[in-house]
């Protein structure tokens, strides 16, 4: 398993929101659309972005932020400049005073702004809502990621402004892939940073015994590991697998098992119809009441609650 892709496909990623927008200065738009994951880019003139706490950054042409939500953020001409915008909830578009902006700021396919020829153009892409497998990624990063143009996978963003002018058959495809590689390039350069601050699972993917563990407990999780197998697996003594497992990942081989099934489960449970015995053998648990008691210790809720509320 991928957990990159699975963070993206739990976010939804194909029903991602895309948009280019257009603006001439001053403009400032204060984003509280509470969503998990957004990614902006600059084509055309700069940007800041102010988050709610924190350092206003500057971004320049080819620059790309990555925000975790759900706390809100400005993004500005300058630090300065006031919001006259607001982006709620379902991308609805508003004036500090709630009239709606949504007709009056349309600039044709995908466009949004003051002037098609405005001087500055910004890329956004927003994710909805959200899946238990990439939470511990998600939660592993800061408010606010920027990389510069050189480190942001350049290519894509160039390719991703003329394609948000097309309408072709398969074009929403094209760009929610599209959007994926940015991300997913953006993400692999910030937690590749050694101040980066990477989930432990992630950073022992460089280690030839607990990375090749980590990926046999993704792929496989309904498989019966113990330790002595996944240590059998590296070649190691289990005791030395222990000790080395949990001083990389930051926790015990079978604690990282358990909340990795418990994850799959969460995710399973939220987007599929699949029974609750289904969802225990494709996770590892002998029977739909194993599952039930290890998914209520770790949530607090029965799998049967979990699904109702979600």
């Amino acid at each position: 398993m991928d957990v990159l892709a699975e963070l993206l496909r739990g976010l939804r990623a194909r029903d991602a929101f895309l948009l280019r927008t257009v603006l001439d200065p001053p403009w400032s738009l204060r984003i509280r659309d509470a969503a998990p994951l957004s990614v902006t880019t600059v084509v055309r003139g700069n940007a800041w972005v102010v988050p709610a706490a924190g350092t206003p950054t500057a971004l320049g042409p080819g620059d790309v932020a990555v925000l975790r939500g759900p706390d809100p953020y400005t993004v500005a001409d300058r630090p300065e400049t006031p919001p006259q915008v607001v982006i709620h909830p379902g991308q609805r578009c508003t004036t500090l005073g709630g009239r709606d902006l949504a007709d009056s700021m349309t600039l044709g396919l995908r466009t949004w702004g003051t002037r098609p020829d405005a001087a500055a153009v910004l890329l956004t892409g927003t994710y909805t809502g959200g899946g238990a497998v990439g939470a511990g990624l998600l939660a592993a990063l800061p408010p606010l990621v920027v990389l510069s143009a050189d480190d942001a996978a350049p290519p894509v963003v160039p390719l991703l402004a003329a394609e948000l002018h097309r309408d072709r058959p398969g074009q929403e495809a094209v760009l929610d892939r599209l959007l994926d590689l940015l991300v997913i390039a953006a993400l692999r350069r910030w937690f590749d940073r050694p101040d980066a601050g990477a989930p432990g699972w992630y950073r022992a993917y460089a280690d030839p015994v607990v990375g090749l563990a980590v990926r046999l407990v993704q792929d496989d999780p309904a498989r019966p590991w113990t330790v002595a197998r996944l240590a059998a697996a590296g070649g190691v003594s289990r005791a030395a697998f222990a000790r080395r497992f949990a001083a990389v990942v930051g926790e015990p081989p079978m604690a990282f098992v358990t909340g990795w099934r418990l994850a799959l489960a969460a995710d399973l449970l939220r987007d599929t119809e699949l029974t609750l015995t289904a969802v225990a053998r494709r996770v590892g648990y002998g029977s739909p009441f194993a599952l039930s008691a290890a998914f209520k210790r770790a949530h607090g809720i029965s799998p049967h609650e979990y699904r109702a509320a979600r």
